[in-house]
Formats: C-alpha cells, sequence, structure tokens
C-alpha cells in the first residue's frame, strides 16, 4: 500500500494547493489562494451533510 500524500494533506502547506505558506497569507501561499477559499465559502461550496433545513414558511406554521 503506498503512503503517499496529496499535496492539501501536507503539514505546513497551504490548503488549497499545497506550496509553503507564506507568512502574509498565513495559512495559504498567496492572495489568490486565500481568494479562492474565501469564494468556496461565499458559493456554498463547503458543506456540512445533514438533514434538510426546514423552510421557514413551515416553521412558523407549525408553531401555531
Amino acid at each position: 500500500m503506498s503512503t503517499q500524500t496529496s499535496p492539501k494533506s501536507r503539514r505546513g502547506g497551504c490548503p488549497l494547493c499545497g506550496k509553503p505558506s507564506a507568512a502574509s497569507h498565513t495559512p495559504f501561499c498567496s492572495q489568490g489562494c486565500r481568494d479562492r477559499d474565501l469564494l468556496n465559502w461565499l458559493g456554498d461550496s463547503y458543506r456540512v451533510p445533514g438533514p434538510p433545513a426546514e423552510n421557514g414558511e413551515d416553521r412558523l406554521d407549525s408553531e401555531g
């Protein structure tokens, strides 16, 4: 079995591309990776699996 690691899992590297992180953009390597990570958050690319959220109108109707 191979113990090869992906660039994202390397310790101390940029979480997006795996390059060494820069002190001015920690933990990222550049402003570009930093911006790309922010866009992932804003665009709902990072999601946590779970049950579907209730619709706000349904919740109000069921409360009384």
